[in-house]
């Protein structure tokens, strides 16, 4: 698994732990829906700056979306 399904995996399970949606997701963040499904689907990578805004929209710290 690479580090982009790793995030995927870990971002997926840390949405639906919180409840929350995709457009949720995008909304806090900023970025698209269709951004926030691809990088979800490990279909596109996600930058160190969205991976902070990732993160800081989901409540967690950047390490916990990429940690295997």
């Amino acid at each position: 698994m690479d580090l982009k399904e790793v995030m995927a995996t870990n971002m997926r399970r840390i949405r639906h732990g919180k409840k929350l949606t995709q457009e949720e997701v995008a909304h806090r963040t900023g970025l698209s829906v269709r951004h926030v499904g691809a990088i979800e689907r490990a279909e596109m990578s996600a930058t160190v700056t969205v991976l902070g805004q990732i993160a800081e929209a989901l409540g967690v710290e950047p390490a916990e979306l990429v940690t295997r």
